[in-house]
């Protein structure tokens, strides 16, 4: 992260250009040539990124992540060039800040998402580019005080948005974590046929069974799954531990801890957080609900091996006839070492679960409809490679994806091709292969 000053090419262009007039207007110091020079000077400032004015910087930060991924869902096989996924597509930040008094600052982010192919909410069999979008992702203001903390207004993530992943320090977390970036708008198979009404793997790795999508899904679960306009407060950093709250319109809030630190060789971090929405009308999918996660991260240091783990619950669901206590979790463990001059290198593998995190208002849940639970499991394993001279992660990954669904009483399943699978009690659907191969390089 660097700050960028365009000063010296402003002063370079003045001299190769503007100032290259006859000897006799270069020699003539009086009259108006510096006024016009100042002029010029002020007027291509005004029309150019610079690292911001006398008083507030600006640092432009950000990464371009792309990768190819090749897919087998059991009935078709295929390769597309994706993005990430919202949340870790291409972007750019600005950032910057001003001193007020001693131990006292203000600054602004701004941060635009630069997407391309999404697998997290476009991509499936049918549809190979999609959701190819540039949108606001964060836009805030703060006020931060060493000693008090800081505080934030405006769209941004709030302390439970990912709190459970972002203690991932083993530099795997881009190609694996548990949100189901990789296939949620893939629609699903059974029996080698795909099942009608557009179902897809996402309805199966819901927030909030009974909601319609307010509440995240694929296990980014609560605020929105992203960020939203609200006002935030993080503590400042004591012995590690530090605390973060926030609240938003109409309502919600939440709450969040933190502590990363090192004792006895290992490296340590963990965060938990809860998070609480209570209006049905004026929110996104109109969701209320609540919801915790806890996640924690330990690596040996000096042999670099590591593992990371992740647990979340639904609490709280107003709607008795729709409530089937999903939760979620998700382990990680590997090896980071330092084998090569380019960086650190990273194996790992993984293995999670999402229990009864169904969209009940797709397939319809008991005792209001015959769905009275789900599992989807996933493991796979991978390899990164950090190049250090380029700020840049390579990696290569498998994931296998598998899913099945219970009734009560006994239910069948309608296909696309018009048949039907007879009705029982419990369903495997065909399982999805996902290979990955991307890189991303900070800037």
């Amino acid at each position: 992260m660097k700050k960028y000053s365009v000063s010296a090419a402003v002063v370079a262009g003045l001299l190769a250009g503007g100032l290259s007039i006859g000897s006799a207007q270069a020699a003539d110091l009086g009259g108006n040539c510096c006024a016009d020079l100042e002029e010029r000077v002020a007027e291509l400032e005004a029309t150019t990124v610079r690292k911001g004015n006398r008083k507030v910087s600006l640092t432009i930060s950000g990464w371009v992540a792309e990768q190819v991924m090749w897919w087998d869902d059991g009935v078709e096989s295929n390769t597309y060039v994706t993005g990430l996924g919202t949340t870790l597509s291409s972007h750019f930040k600005l950032t910057g800040a001003a001193q007020i008094a001693p131990g006292w600052s203000a600054g602004y982010v701004i941060h635009i998402e630069a997407g391309t192919a999404d697998p997290l909410a476009s991509l499936n069999q049918d549809t190979d580019e999609g959701n190819s979008t540039v949108r606001t992702h964060q836009s805030y203001w703060f006020l931060k005080s060493e000693t008090l903390g800081k505080l934030s207004v405006g769209l941004m993530s709030p302390p439970s948005d990912n709190a459970a992943i972002l203690v991932d320090g083993s530099g795997s977390l881009v190609p694996a974590n548990w949100v189901l970036f990789d296939n949620q708008a893939f629609f699903v198979n059974i029996n080698g046929q795909r099942v009608a009404g557009g179902r897809n793997w996402g309805d199966y790795a819901h927030c909030q069974s009974w909601g319609t999508g307010g509440l995240g899904g694929a296990g980014d679960c609560g605020a929105f799954a992203g960020p939203a306009n609200v006002v935030r407060y993080d503590s400042p950093t004591f012995g590690g531990f530090s605390v973060s709250a926030s609240w938003g319109e109409d309502d919600m809030w939440d709450v969040a801890g933190r502590y990363a630190g090192e004792l006895g060789g290992f490296k340590l971090a963990v965060a938990a957080a809860y998070f609480s929405q209570n209006d049905t009308s004026n929110t996104a999918g109109g969701d209320t609900g609540s919801n915790w996660q806890i996640g924690a991260y330990v690596e040996h240091m000096p042999t670099g091996l590591f593992a990371y783990g992740a647990y979340g619950a639904d609490l709280d669901t107003p709607n008795p006839n729709f409530d089937l206590g999903a939760d979620r979790w998700y382990v990680k463990a590997g090896i980071r070492q330092r084998w090569t001059s380019l960086g650190h290198t990273v194996l790992y593998g993984e293995y999670g679960i999402k229990n009864d995190s169904v969209d009940c208002g797709v397939l319809g849940c008991a005792p209001g409809g015959p769905v009275t639970g789900s599992e989807l499991k996933q493991w796979g394993l991978g390899i990164v490679q950090e190049i250090d001279a380029a700020a840049m992660s390579l990696w290569v990954s498998y994931r296998r994806f598998d899913l099945s669904e219970d009734c009560s009483p006994a239910c069948s399943i309608s296909l696309e091709n018009g048949g039907t699978i007879p009705a029982a009690t419990h369903h495997e659907f065909d399982g999805m292969h996902v290979v990955k191969a991307g890189a991303l390089i900070n800037f």
